[in-house]
């Protein structure tokens, strides 16, 4: 059974899928931790529920970035995880956390590859639709060698496609439901089921 440390900043509702997936066999591996660089996380709760290790660690104001994601490292690699996923890490990590886990670091992002890169992807694909520039968005899973934003090697990815009676919102669902999907799915067949 394969260790997982799952790196949040939010609601969690990727972490919940792999909580789920975990307490149905579907998964063979186990959340050995979870860790927020924001202290009211959502996904903190969902971690306390399932009797996983919930831990709050926010960056300094006045601390140095690598030094951050050095003491994260080491916090993680605690855990002894065969992979670390972010689900819905909001922070971009520095070569002093991903040195520590070489080729285990795994990122879920809400579109496609080479397009939205960063935050608000899924807000920037629905008005790129509206302005009529691309008809679909979608979902990709992708390991992090280094402090490229959303750009390593892609593990898998699903298309979303965007229809004109589409909310924001209910583009956002859509896709969100591709993500737990996705997500477990890769997570298999990193032969974590192994």
């Amino acid at each position: 059974m394969k260790r997982l440390v799952v790196l949040i900043s939010g609601n969690g509702s990727n972490l919940q899928a792999i909580l789920d997936a975990c307490a149905r066999g579907e998964l063979n591996a186990h959340v050995a931790a979870v860790v927020s660089n924001k202290l009211d996380a959502y996904g903190l709760e969902r971690a306390r529920r399932a009797n996983v290790p919930a831990i709050a660690k926010p960056k300094a104001k006045n601390q140095e970035r690598r030094a951050y994601d050095a003491e994260l490292a080491q916090l993680v690699a605690s855990y002894q995880p065969d992979y670390v996923v972010l689900a819905g890490w909001m922070r971009i990590l520095s070569s002093a956390f991903l040195d520590s886990f070489p080729n285990r670091v795994v990122n879920l992002h809400p579109a496609l590859p080479e397009t939205f890169p960063g935050t608000h992807a899924i807000e920037r694909a629905y008005d790129a639709y509206q302005r009529g520039e691309i008809q679909r968005t979608g979902v990709m899973v992708h390991l992090v060698p280094d402090e490229g934003v959303d750009n390593g090697p892609v593990l898998a990815q699903e298309s979303v496609p965007i229809s004109p009676n589409d909310t924001l919102e209910a583009l956002e669902t859509r896709i969100h439901q591709v993500e737990h999907q996705l997500l477990v799915e890769t997570i298999k067949r990193l032969e974590i089921g192994d």
